[in-house]
């Protein structure tokens, strides 16, 4: 039998295909150029993503800005926000820049209406020539299962149903997400593990299966916070977040990167790309310093203007491949 001779990534070791965006995935901007990088692309179409994080992280914000970012790439596409949380503010998305009236909320309690509804946007994606999707879970911990809520409060339970649901929603749905290209994103809140002494202290909910299914798993954390001084008056105006890919099938996992959230703007992209072309060394390769970099990140958002996103997007992407190219080996295996 004639052996079959499969096709070779282009580069060295493949090293180009491993360090550059998957030709073959579609991908949705985060709103982050550093993020996107380590992402492998973006948010990955037609696959299952997981961010997790504490309180105040930005894992909402993160959402609202892969749902504009989503509109904006695929006007064709749909965006399904099911807010399981009770507590997500229109109004502020909307100032953020999020089209609300082009989203389609959700109001779903349980797992089994979610996975109803999800049943229900694959078969219109299918109707309507495969057009692509967003379909954001906010969060997984707010929902429960409809045994769970026929008990009386305070009654014990086996607490194992949500899990199994999970599971097998998954099974059920991971196929249809690919042939439709819906990416299924899902929020989690970050648990502490009691007494463990080594390994990973955190945990989320939903059982081992999102574990496995999940294509991109992105841990965020507070690390700072940032202040601004008018008239005498100090406020905090944003937060410091570092982001850590804890698994990804789309791209080089255990990737991470810092980028600051501005309160009432998102993810100040600038500063992030600023602030790690100064750690490579190569502001000049934009005609800035130190000196000048602090200035323009302490610069109001209002007054930089576009041009500085868009040169130092440029220069940050092509020097990601450069450091991500120098680590991976240049020798083939198989050859």
């Amino acid at each position: 039998m004639e052996r079959v001779r499969r096709s070779r990534p282009n580069g060295p070791g493949g090293a180009n295909y491993f360090a550059s965006p998957k030709p073959n995935i579609d991908f949705i901007k985060s709103g982050c150029t550093r993020l996107n990088l380590v992402l492998g692309g973006g948010w990955a179409l037609g696959r299952v993503v997981n961010i997790v994080g504490d309180k105040a992280v930005g894992k909402t914000l993160l959402a609202i800005e892969a749902a504009s970012n989503f509109l904006r790439d695929y006007p064709s596409g749909r965006v399904w926000y099911c807010e399981a949380e009770a507590a997500f503010d229109e109004d502020y998305a909307k100032a953020l820049g999020m089209p609300v009236t082009k989203v389609k909320f959700r109001r779903y309690d349980t797992v089994e209406d979610v996975a109803d509804d999800l049943e229900r946007c694959i078969q219109w994606s299918k109707d309507h020539k495969k057009a692509p999707g967003l379909y954001i879970v906010d969060s997984l911990d707010a929902l429960t299962d409809r045994k769970a809520q026929t008990r009386k409060f305070g009654e014990q339970g086996w607490h194992l149903e949500k899990p199994k649901l999970m599971s097998e929603l998954f099974r059920t749905f991971v196929r249809g997400l690919e042939d439709t290209r819906i990416c299924l994103m899902i929020i989690s809140q970050v648990r502490d593990k009691i007494g463990v002494t080594f390994g990973d202290k955190h945990s989320r909910s939903g059982g081992k299966a999102l574990d496995l299914y999940a294509s991109q798993i992105m841990y965020l954390s507070h690390i700072g916070q940032l202040t601004r001084t008018l008239n005498r008056q100090t406020r905090v105006t944003g937060v410091r977040i570092k982001a850590k890919n804890k698994k990804n099938k789309v791209g080089i996992a255990l990737r991470d990167c810092e980028f600051v959230i501005r309160f009432g703007y998102g993810v100040d992209n600038v500063q992030a790309n600023l602030e790690w072309l100064e750690e490579l060394g190569r502001l000049d390769q934009i005609n800035l310093n130190k000196i000048t970099v602090t200035a323009l990140i302490k610069t109001p958002v209002d007054e930089r203007g576009g041009v500085w996103e868009r040169q130092s997007d440029v220069i940050v992407m092509k020097a990601w491949r450069e450091v991500e190219t120098a680590f991976l080996p240049k020798r083939k295996k198989y050859e």
